[in-house]
């Protein structure tokens, strides 16, 4: 398969640039697969559609604000985008891959100063892009995030003064636990706690698994042919009570494309989700037969993007692409602050 197949043009006015005022007033298009139809609805209306016996997962993975700022010894600014921490020697400073901006004039051995008064040392470089680095600093290192770090809008949300304070609290779902993605599982932004306590009122499950979601999810696909991307892989971890809320369901409403992946990627072939942790590679695109999600909530995705091949693979391509033609002839808002899909 050619990646062109799964382009589209997408006015830029429709990026979401700001979270709507309240969370579940999101518009929500729903597609029944089974009888051909698309509707329109809003988020709020989720628990019409969903019935007793089903179990709705989610990502309960905390956004880490993984930006800082720091500066070498030149003066140079430099950013740092955290993306993951290394395992270390109890009493050993805290290492983490990082990307760098500007890399250039970087090297092993390199300090830079942190906003805040701590320190960052280059340890090696790890890959084209990606860097070790070290850091030390007064406080504990998860404390110094929160006063300094920044959070990790992608780039298609336009800040040129940086994230607000308002980006800390809407870019992260109400129940967001733990922490470590770079970017959040966004499907979940339109869910409230009442709304939540209506669903369980009305005796549907919801079962918390975790991935932290990485850099990867911003990364453009670049080769020619669909079979020929990969992804990096990401830390995932299912608990025994997660398992059996799952594999106990009527239905299985995965909320967004990292639920997915992390269900297939415990699930075997009988379609029974295993408790597991661990890390996913897991690449989703047309042609994947699915063990066990059979409903889906996600938000609109960029074209050309590993997102949407995978629900592309999950609804059809020819259907999704009619959806998203519908979409933007509507004026439905996209991406991370966007607007909404529920996929039958």
């Amino acid at each position: 398969m050619k990646l062109d197949e799964f382009d589209f043009n997408l006015p830029e006015e429709l990026i979401a640039q700001e979270p709507i005022a309240d969370r579940d007033a999101s518009r929500m298009m729903v597609v029944d697969s089974s009888a051909e139809g698309i509707s329109h609805d809003t988020f709020n209306h989720l628990p019409l559609f969903l019935r007793e016996g089903d179990t709705l997962v989610v990502n309960d993975s905390r956004v880490i604000p993984a930006r800082l700022v720091a500066r070498k010894a030149t003066g140079g600014k430099t950013e740092i985008l955290l993306l993951r921490e290394e395992a270390r020697p109890e009493g050993a400073s805290p290492c983490w891959q990082v990307l760098l901006r500007p890399a250039k004039g970087v090297s092993p051995s390199l300090s830079l100063e942190l906003a805040g008064g701590g320190k960052a040392r280059v340890l090696e470089r790890i890959s084209d892009k990606k860097w070790l680095l070290s850091f030390e600093t007064e406080q504990p290192f998860a404390d110094f995030l929160e006063r300094y770090g920044e959070v990790p809008l992608p780039p298609y949300i336009k800040r040129p003064e940086g994230p607000s304070q308002h980006d800390r609290e809407r870019y992260q779902t109400v129940y967001a636990r733990l922490p470590g993605s770079v970017a959040a599982p966004t499907a979940g932004l339109h869910f409230t706690p009442q709304l939540l306590e209506t669903l369980k009122a009305n005796g549907v499950r919801v079962a918390r698994i975790t991935l932290h979601v990485g850099h990867g999810t911003f990364q453009p696909m670049l080769a020619e042919n669909v079979e020929d991307h990969t992804i990096d892989d990401e830390f995932y971890e299912i608990t025994p009570e997660a398992a059996e809320a799952i594999n106990s369901a009527r239905r299985v409403i995965a909320v967004g494309t990292t639920s997915i992946r992390t269900l297939e990627s415990a699930s075997d072939e009988k379609g029974i989700v295993l408790p597991s942790a661990g890390a996913t590679d897991l690449y989703i695109y047309p042609g994947y037969r699915f063990k066990r999600v059979n409903a889906v909530i996600t938000n609109f995705h960029l074209p050309r993007s590993s997102l949407f091949l995978l629900v592309c693979a999950f609804a059809g391509r020819t259907r999704m692409l009619a959806a998203y033609r519908s979409a933007i002839d509507l004026g439905y808002r996209f991406y991370s602050y966007g607007d909404c899909m529920l996929i039958f």
